[in-house]
Order: structure tokens, then C-alpha cells, then sequence
């Protein structure tokens, strides 16, 4: 199982990542820099509170994992 630590690690490489295009595609459809990052900053911040929530919740179903996994009958 994930620890939450890795959970949030991965949460925050990915927001950075989707951030940087969410924020473009704003930029390039208004041409707008201030209100491109505003969209950016809060999808950021709604969406990482989200992912991680949903990963928590995937490490407790045992769907998809081997039943050798010690993870498998948590």
C-alpha cells in the first residue's frame, strides 16, 4: 500500500504538470496571463484535494490486485 506521503508526492507532480496546461490553454484561448493563472490556482487547488482523496480510497479495494499481494486482504 501507498503511503499518504507518496500519495501527495504524486498528487503534487501531476497538479504542477496539469497546472502548467490548464494554465496555457487559458493563456492561449484569452490571452489573459492573470486570469489564466487564477483558473490555473484553483483548478490546482480543487482537483489535489480530489486526486488524493481518490487515491486513498483505490488503496483500500483489493480489485486488480494479485492475491499473493499482502495489500490484496486489506
Amino acid at each position: 500500500m501507498e503511503t499518504p506521503r507518496r500519495s501527495i508526492a504524486k498528487a503534487l507532480s501531476w497538479r504542477l504538470l496539469a497546472t502548467l496546461i490548464t494554465t496555457s490553454i487559458v493563456y492561449l484561448i484569452t490571452g489573459k496571463g492573470e486570469f489564466a493563472a487564477t483558473i490555473g490556482l484553483a483548478d490546482t487547488l480543487i482537483k489535489f484535494f480530489f486526486y488524493i482523496t481518490h487515491e486513498r480510497i483505490w488503496n483500500r479495494i483489493s480489485y486488480g490486485r494479485q492475491k499473493n499481494d499482502p495489500e490484496y486482504f486489506i
